[in-house]
């Protein structure tokens, strides 16, 4: 050791102990912290809960970057460099401590999440509560992470002195400084206020059934500045928050996925109402999308050529009501072509000859 010191020309010593020192500290906080998170993960295989074993997947990296710089801060003082050195490199390092507790503190956001996706399931069919709880804890988490990642920010800015005494002198303008800051974060501001209120109020929720700006589709993912909606060809609708609060939408799943259905079919006059009636209800029972609830069919209006028949049917939420509508449509086509296909539409013509015109 001591020939390595002396092969190292003098004004570098002391940095080459400081790397060694700082080497060998990080070194055993990789080993401390394998060695908790070893331990940890044993003990979550012995219990069924999913907080453990949820807390100890999402905070593993986190904590892993905690314990490093936690090691350097320990073994600066043990350094031989300079105060000065010391001192710059203290503040560097209590930045990273600023930020991978943040880290850490937003990573264990997602514990919740696990465990109300554990409690609560969207996969049933009755999962309207499992929805609301889910949209509460997934937009409440998402803004907390925002709130703790500001914080975090504000605070290493604050480590700085150039940036507190500028604060300080701030203090005698706020008024403005408050003004030109509100203006300038005014768009986030405004879909972080609309965030929360979608928590609360709760129009939308995960997974329910909306109609926005003419497309329809599935409430997929809640940011803490869009919504993500996944509509019924695979496309991606991306939306503002605030847009659910400023304009009208269609919520079919608002207080419950059944939903009822209507197929417009037009005829000729001659059509047997009774026949085509008994005709729906035999299709709706071979049906395995029906619900039982509604099946009813009433002529809904005429012209001056045909009549329009409307067939009322009821199922449990709106993609078995679309392939229901579209299964008593092709029926009652079928139908009407098989038993009464002069019951189509049709044009009546009348031919006549003018005797007096011969």
């Amino acid at each position: 050791m001591d020939a390595i010191q002396q092969a190292i020309p003098e004004p570098y010593r002391p940095w080459a102990t400081a790397i060694v020192l700082v080497g060998a500290a990080l070194l055993a906080a990789l080993l401390a912290h394998s060695l908790v998170y070893l331990i940890a993960d044993r003990l979550t295989r012995k219990t069924t809960a999913v907080a453990d074993s949820s807390f100890v997947l999402h905070t593993r990296r986190a904590a892993r970057f905690v314990f490093m710089v936690g090691a350097i801060r320990l073994v600066l003082p043990a350094t031989p460099l300079t105060e000065e050195t010391l001192g710059s490199l203290r503040h560097v390092v209590s930045l990273a401590i600023i930020a991978s507790v943040a880290w850490l503190m937003m990573r264990a956001t997602a514990v919740v999440d696990d465990v109300i996706a554990s409690r609560y399931r969207i996969d049933v069919s009755d999962n309207l509560l499992a929805r609301r709880v889910h949209t509460q804890v997934r937009v409440l988490s998402r803004t907390v992470a925002i709130v703790v990642a500001l914080v975090a920010f504000s605070t290493m800015l604050m480590t700085f002195p150039k940036i507190r005494q500028f604060g300080a002198s701030l203090l005698a303008s706020a008024g403005i400084a408050g003004l030109v800051v509100g203006l300038a974060a005014r768009q986030t501001i405004s879909n972080l206020i609309a965030g929360v209120q979608l928590a609360m109020t709760q129009p939308i929720r995960l997974e329910d059934v909306v109609i926005v700006e003419g497309e329809w589709g599935w409430i997929e993912e809640i940011t803490s500045t869009y919504v993500v909606v996944r509509i019924w060809d695979q496309r991606r609708l991306i939306v503002p928050l605030q847009y659910f609060i400023e304009h009208p939408f269609e919520n079919w799943t608002r207080s419950t996925a059944d939903i009822l259905g209507t197929v417009f079919i037009h005829a000729d006059y001659t059509v047997p109402v009774d026949a085509v009636r008994e005709e729906l209800q035999r299709l709706v029972k071979l049906s395995d999308k029906w619900d039982g609830r509604v099946c009813g069919l009433q002529v809904a209006g005429t012209t001056e050529r045909t009549v329009e028949l409307r067939a009322l049917v009821s199922a449990a939420d709106s993609p078995k009501a679309w392939d229901l509508r579209c299964e008593v449509r092709e029926g009652l086509i079928r139908f009407m072509q098989r038993e009464h296909p002069g019951c189509l539409p049709r044009i009546r013509a009348e031919i006549g000859s003018d005797q007096k015109a011969r």
